[in-house]
């Protein structure tokens, strides 16, 4: 299951990528989505990386 965590950030983006282009904006005016996702997905991926190190698996 851990292997498919890149799907989060990568649909993410492009759910964004669609908001983006549906609504007319330039990926200039969007970066900052694009920043929170990939924050929020460095999060993400830091609490498993810290459950993995606590049960030692």
């Amino acid at each position: 299951m851990i292997k498919f965590l890149f799907l989060i950030p990568t649909l993410l983006c492009l759910g964004w990528f669609l908001y983006l282009r549906q609504y007319g904006y330039s990926f200039e005016q969007g970066k900052k989505g694009y920043t929170y996702i990939l924050i929020f997905s460095a999060v993400i991926a830091l609490f498993y990386t810290i459950l993995l190190w606590l049960t030692h698996i």
